[in-house]
């Protein structure tokens, strides 16, 4: 088994790992891995916006609304870091060349999402996912200490047995091939859990690798149970990803209807209130979807704001200028994750995890809407700060590889369920764990 040999190994490259590698020395080593595609991640599909504090006048409102949506179940000191940090980020951003949506004399615009009680959320028409996370990769691209390898699937992490440090990760190429990682430093940017649900609008080769081998090293997760379903997503009997229909089209006025055409629900509740309300009317209509109408919305901010939206639509047979459009919720977001503290440190030294595959409880138990580039970027750079200040003491050790039997990781198809189940079990086990502790409290 050959061996490559990094400073940092960041598994993903989505906004958290691209935001995180910008923010290391140029004189480390980073060694960069996705399983697919660079630009086949969940960050380039994000669609309304990130957040953002206007001013010191809103905390307390962007504070409150984070908290609401949350079910008050979040760390209030990762809202309060998030918050703090947010319009360093922007100005990250626009230095990077991400163009936000602005009024003619050169401000941002702010659009407003569900459970928001401001506006306060930049944007890039609908595709502000795409916008930040290709500006990222580009300037990612350019710099010299930085190898990207595409079609390389993480399929273990490697630990020291006696310290509890992680030595790197042990990877498997587009052929088959075995190889290992080692590593001063690990980071899990692994994304989210959605390939292991029937219905998601995620890439369905996300399947919580990053979950799976914590779960196999004894790595602490936290509340990975805690999983988003997104009210709106185009309602299709075609099979793949579900197609998202940003909460912001509500933001700016679109309605719900049940199959009466009666309205049913304030479409600006939290996510998990509104894609409750939308399936029981189903299960009362005994319906597939319910209907969004975009009518509302003048048909300059359609064609401005949600043109890929716009598109889509057009695409599947629906006008959404003039037509109602069919949606059903999905399962769009992972608030649980892997445990890690203010700094994006995990329970495994030398082993790190942000974006979504991490937990440091910032969205509680329901991410509050177009908070989750913002806080992928905000504890990446953390954790960024956090290796870059303690790697002085590090040193690379790479007697764990020779300890590895490659033969185990052979038959992936295997080992792929093996890990999507172990996931699953958990999920599970965590979802008894809540249930019977309400029910006693």
């Amino acid at each position: 088994m050959k061996n490559l040999t990094a400073d940092v190994v960041v598994v993903g490259t989505g906004v958290s790992g691209l935001y995180l590698t910008l923010n290391l020395p140029k004189d480390k080593k980073v060694i960069m891995i996705t399983k697919s595609t660079l630009e086949e991640c969940d960050s380039f599909l994000a669609q309304g916006g990130i957040c953002v504090l206007k001013d010191i006048n809103d905390y307390d409102s962007y504070f409150e609304d984070t908290m609401r949506a949350g079910h008050y179940e979040n760390n209030k000191e990762s809202v309060d870091i998030m918050i703090r940090s947010s319009a360093g980020v922007i100005h990250d951003l626009v230095g990077y060349g991400v163009g936000f949506a602005k009024h003619k004399d050169g401000t941002f615009k702010y659009t407003r999402e569900g459970a928001h009680n401001a506006n306060r959320i930049l944007f890039h028409k609908d595709v502000t996912g795409k916008e930040i996370t290709s500006h990222l990769l580009e300037a990612v691209k350019k710099l010299d200490n930085v190898t990207l390898l595409e079609h390389t699937t993480m399929v273990d992490l490697v630990e020291d047995k006696k310290s509890r440090d992680c030595e790197g990760i042990i990877c498997r190429d587009r052929k088959g091939e075995i190889f290992g990682i080692s590593a001063n430093f690990t980071v899990l940017a692994c994304g989210g859990i959605g390939g292991v649900f029937k219905h998601s609008t995620n890439f369905p080769h996300l399947t919580g690798d990053g979950l799976a081998v914590c779960l196999k090293h004894q790595v602490k997760l936290q509340n990975p149970d805690y999983i988003q379903i997104h009210p709106t997503t185009f309602y299709t009997e075609k099979p793949g990803r579900s197609f998202l229909i940003s909460e912001s089209v509500r933001g700016e006025g679109a309605l719900l209807y049940d199959a009466n055409g009666q309205r049913f629900v304030n479409e600006l509740l939290p996510r998990d209130v509104v894609s409750e309300a939308i399936f029981k009317q189903m299960k009362k209509d005994g319906t597939d979807h319910v209907w969004l109408s975009m009518k509302p919305i003048s048909e300059h901010t359609i064609k401005t704001h949600f043109p890929n939206i716009d598109k889509y639509c057009l695409e599947q047979g629906y006008d959404v200028t003039k037509q109602n459009i069919p949606v059903v919720p999905a399962q769009h977001y992972f608030m649980g994750g892997i445990d890690v503290d203010s700094y994006s440190h995990t329970s495994m030294n030398r082993l790190f995890a942000v974006g979504e595959t991490a937990c440091n409880g910032v969205h509680g138990k329901n991410r509050l809407a177009s908070n989750s580039l913002l806080e992928s970027m905000v504890f990446a750079r953390r954790a960024a700060m956090q290796i870059t200040c303690t790697y002085v003491f590090s040193k690379r050790r790479t007697e764990s590889f020779l300890e590895v039997d490659a033969k185990q990781y052979e038959d992936y198809q295997k080992l792929s369920e093996e890990y999507k189940q172990l996931v699953l079990d958990e999920i599970e086990r965590m979802k008894k764990y809540h249930e019977q502790h309400n029910h006693e409290a």
